[in-house]
């Protein structure tokens, strides 16, 4: 089992690090409704983690790969694929991740945000009026839409299948991946649903750390993973 974790780690800090997720959770928690739209985010966030994690699993678990002695040359295909994939988008997350760094740091309302941040979608502008179930929708799409989050959650799941573990430490080690996806969305909602304004030094500190030191671990982190892919996937074909 440690040898399961120590490789859905970097899988999770991936989705940690995510920092799409962050301005648009920013841009939710500097709205008017931010106790109650922030808990809609943090729940359409933690669904979708949790869906396409368990759907990753059905999946692998259906097609049986775990009981294959070799790996199928269509799982080798996928791990080359998704690391050239992830490689890729590890050299243009660290190029262009610093041209709205300033930006992003001053930024206090989510109009601002949007425009700091021109990968977010346009009617993000449009957050402070989003009901409840809009924003569900919001944190949902965020992750199920971002190929970066999809397919860190995709190689875990199938990670966990290959390792055929018994089935308790199966959920265990799922478990612990779904919360270590969840926690950067909830600790700075609960904090904001929990202090309200006395939480906006928090948010900034929070802005301004993204700002500055995310593009650069977020390029980092899909870098290892899409190595750690590569490396897989020419082991199994040499």
């Amino acid at each position: 089992m440690g040898q399961l974790i120590a490789e859905i780690l970097p899988l999770a800090l991936g989705i940690v690090f995510s920092p799409l997720a962050i301005m648009a959770l920013v841009a939710v928690l500097v709205s008017p409704r931010a106790r109650l739209n922030g808990f809609a985010f943090l729940l359409g966030w933690g669904l979708a983690v949790l869906v396409v994690f368990a759907l990753g699993l059905w999946l692998f678990q259906v097609i049986e790969v775990h009981l294959f002695e070799e790996p199928p040359l269509w799982i080798v295909i996928v791990r080359l694929v998704l690391g050239l994939f992830l490689v890729a988008a590890a050299v243009w997350v660290y190029r262009s991740g610093q041209v709205h760094v300033d930006s992003m740091a001053k930024a206090t309302t989510p109009g601002e945000v949007v425009r700091a941040a021109p990968q977010l979608p346009g009617w993000l502008r449009a957050v402070q009026s989003f009901t409840f179930f809009r924003t569900v929708l919001l944190g949902f799409g965020i992750f199920a839409l971002n190929p970066v989050d999809l397919t860190c959650a995709l190689i875990a799941s199938l990670d966990v299948i290959l390792a055929a573990l018994p089935e308790a430490q199966t959920v265990l080690v799922g478990t612990g991946f779904v919360v270590l996806g969840i926690l950067p969305i909830a600790v700075p909602t609960v904090l904001v649903f929990v202090r309200g304004a006395a939480a906006a030094p928090f948010l900034g500190r929070l802005r301004t750390w993204i700002a500055s030191h995310t593009n650069v671990l977020n390029a980092a982190l899909m870098l290892v993973i899409g190595v750690l892919q590569l490396q897989k996937a020419l082991v199994a074909l040499l």
